[in-house]
Order: C-alpha cells, then sequence, then structure tokens
C-alpha cells in the first residue's frame, strides 16, 4: 500500500490538515485582533484541506474496493 501514489497523497493531505490545525490553534492563544484573524483564516483552510483529504480517502476507499484491493 506505501507504494500507491493514492494512498500517499492521501496521508499528505491528512499531515496538511493536522498542520494547518496546529498552527490555527497555536494562533488562537496569540491576544490580539490581527491574531484572531489570522486563526480564522487557518481554521478556513483547515476546512478546505479537510474536504479534500476526505474526498481522496472516499476515491481510494472506492478505486480499491473496485480492483479488489490489489
Amino acid at each position: 500500500m506505501l507504494k500507491d501514489p493514492l494512498f500517499l497523497l492521501v496521508a499528505a493531505a491528512c499531515l496538511a490538515v493536522a498542520i494547518i490545525l496546529a498552527m490555527g490553534i497555536s494562533t488562537f492563544g496569540k491576544p490580539g485582533v490581527e491574531n484572531a484573524k489570522r486563526a480564522n483564516k487557518f481554521m478556513r483552510w483547515r476546512i478546505i484541506a479537510q474536504f479534500v483529504a476526505v474526498a481522496l480517502i472516499l476515491a481510494f476507499v472506492t478505486i480499491r474496493n473496485q480492483f479488489g484491493g490489489q
């Protein structure tokens, strides 16, 4: 499975979601209006990245099921 390019893409997308989430959470703790805006921007990016990751996961599962898990 580690040689499957779609699996590696799914793993990279999930890692990107985790990194964006961590950056957003770290920004929430800082005072100031600019940091609040930045935190909201990170959370919007997270939702978009999470949508892409879920779509890739669904594509991966669908493709694996169609071709018998080979």
